[in-house]
């Protein structure tokens, strides 16, 4: 009787059918409709225009861009050249004697100039025989192309700085109208972007260090 109760119980096990894997169902994205699109365009064009309103404003917070109008600043910056002005520059340390500044010009604050710093507050500046002294001190100009023909002395008051163009003979500046007032200089000219050929930065000479006793 164990015989066939074993086979029986085989037969059984064996007459059952596999279980087949499930194949996964694969469901075709439905196309976005025309207006999901077009809210998806407008939501991006969106983002866009105001990123670059915010990168506008930051920009024009920090810098300022003027163009240089005269032969003034000759031979360091020509007619016609586009500028970028640090309006940050002083913020968090004084204006040094060789940096070339933008400011409101004095007699008319509607209006942009660009010079170089040459006196800074309670200085006694002197133009001599084509030369410029701080207090008795001999300048060394290197971007000067032709000296100055002019002599005169100047006090450079506490919250003064004394402005000269580099052709100074062909500029009006400090020598004209007198020192100009701090809080009149908006920012320090660092770069010229403006033709491509004549990009690049703008040098800025350090001339307290090239001030020998005279």
């Amino acid at each position: 009787m164990s015989a066939p109760v074993a086979g029986l119980i085989i037969q059984a096990v064996t007459d059952q059918p596999f279980n087949q894997p499930t194949q996964p169902t694969i469901t075709e994205p439905k196309p976005p409709s025309i207006v999901r699109r077009m809210l998806g365009f407008l939501g991006s064009v969106l983002q866009t225009i105001v990123f670059a309103v915010i990168l506008f404003v930051v920009v024009n917070m920090l810098t300022a861009r003027i163009r240089v109008e005269g032969d003034s600043m000759e031979p360091s910056l020509v007619d016609g050249q586009f500028v970028v002005v640090n309006k940050l520059a002083y913020s968090l340390q004084d204006p040094q004697r060789g940096d070339i500044v933008v400011f409101r010009f004095p007699l008319n604050p509607e209006r942009r100039f660009i010079k170089r710093i040459i006196g800074l507050p309670g200085d006694h500046v002197q133009v001599q025989d084509g030369q410029v002294f701080i207090d008795g001190n001999l300048l060394n100009e290197p971007y000067l192309a032709v000296p100055p023909a002019y002599n005169d002395r100047w006090d450079v008051g506490l919250n003064e700085v004394f402005v000269l163009g580099d052709n100074r003979n062909n500029s009006s500046d400090s020598q004209n109208w007198g020192a100009l007032v701090l809080e009149d200089i908006i920012g320090k000219a660092f770069l010229v972007y403006w033709p491509m050929d004549s990009m690049g930065w703008i040098p800025h000479y350090d001339l307290a260090a090239s001030a020998d006793p005279g």
